[in-house]
């Protein structure tokens, strides 16, 4: 199964182009999209999952008309938005429950097996009774996946699901996320690129609403390798650098103001060439637009 996105536009009522032509087609595995907060990404992430229509252009998930067979597509979708809500005074175990009537698995010994199953998948069979509203911020995601993976979806989207986490938390998301994209499509939006790094084997980098780039993080990598330059410098040397040379990215090491610059030749003497990464991708990649 495939989705295929075609010319999709959206421009809302104060005159922001949120979505600019927005042409992918989306394999099963992980698909990281990254940009920066105010990119598009949550728009495209909704309009995909059929919250909000657009203003033209297609979505086909398979054999289904997401604008226009909502209901079918919501059968096969898992979604985890990016501010997720959940009932205060009620235990993970009876939420999970919930969602599932809701998704309509009816009978009851089979929502136990499934629900049992994900909160087993999700590492939170041992706090199935305690409140959600007690629950910390990764395993309130991870609850969140949860519930997005009842009913077998073949889409999976996700939205800024690591931000604020902490890293070991971070890394059991990682687990389960490269685990679920084994079997589906699964949509990772971010403005964290190790997050796209570590899990996807497609992505691109939008800004503005317009897709910049787009392909594997390897690919995107070695396009750089051999031009990306850095140097230590001060502080007060930075609006001086970014008067003369391509200066991506700055920041703090080790106590020190470091620049990465891109360019094919050694910008001026100092400068020591780096491995480029998925970081300065992205960065010249913004940069540019």
């Amino acid at each position: 199964m495939q989705l295929q996105i075609r010319n999709l536009n959206k421009v809302y009522a104060n005159g922001v182009k949120a979505l600019n032509d927005i042409n992918l087609t989306l394999s099963k595995g992980m698909f990281g999209l990254l940009g920066p907060n105010g990119a598009g990404k949550s728009t495209l992430m909704r309009t995909i999952a059929a919250l909000q229509d657009p203003d033209s252009g297609s979505i086909q998930l398979g054999d289904i008309d997401v604008i226009h067979q909502k209901n079918e597509l919501r059968k096969v979708l898992g979604y985890l938005p990016q501010d997720f809500g959940f009932y205060p005074k009620v235990s993970g175990l009876d939420l999970l429950n919930h969602f599932a009537v809701l998704k309509g698995i009816t009978s009851k010994a089979e929502r136990k097996q499934i629900v049992d199953a994900l909160l087993n998948q999700t590492n939170l069979y041992e706090a199935r009774k305690r409140n959600v509203s007690e629950y910390s911020g990764g395993m309130r995601q991870r609850f969140g996946i949860a519930q997005a993976l009842l009913g077998n979806p073949k889409l999976v989207i996700v939205d800024e699901p690591t931000a604020g986490l902490d890293p070991m938390e971070r890394n059991r998301f990682h687990n389960i996320l490269s685990e679920i994209g084994e079997q589906v499509i699964v949509i990772l939006s971010t403005h964290i690129v190790d997050d796209v790094k570590t899990l996807c084997n497609q992505m691109v980098v939008m800004n503005n609403g317009t897709i910049l780039l787009e392909g594997t993080p390897a690919q995107t990598v070695a396009s750089l390798q051999g031009r990306i330059w850095r140097q230590a410098i001060s502080k007060e040397q930075l609006n001086d650098y970014k008067g003369r040379l391509k200066v991506i990215s700055h920041y703090i090491s080790e106590g020190k103001m470091m620049i990465h610059v891109l360019s094919d030749d050694k910008p001026e003497d100092g400068f020591e060439r780096t491995d480029a990464t998925l970081e300065d991708v992205y960065f010249s990649t913004i940069a540019k637009n």
